[in-house]
């Protein structure tokens, strides 16, 4: 059975999701069927201080592993 598993983090904080879901891959040994993304940009502040880092929205749909299931 097709399971996902959604991870969220933002901008500036790229790496650490990366390290969150290949240790959750590793950990858990499921078999990954797909991953997709979403990246959701954020407007200027008012003040004129730039712009706030974007939200990183990433799906990972997997399989569990055959010792998950028993």
């Amino acid at each position: 059975m097709r399971l996902v598993k959604i991870f969220k983090t933002i901008e500036s904080e790229l790496w650490t999701i990366e390290n969150e879901i290949n240790s959750w891959i590793k950990e858990s040994g499921v078999h990954v069927i797909n991953i997709t993304g979403n990246i959701a940009p954020q407007t200027g502040s008012s003040v004129g201080q730039g712009f706030s880092a974007s939200d990183i929205l990433l799906i990972v749909t997997y399989e569990p592993s055959e010792s998950a299931d028993s």
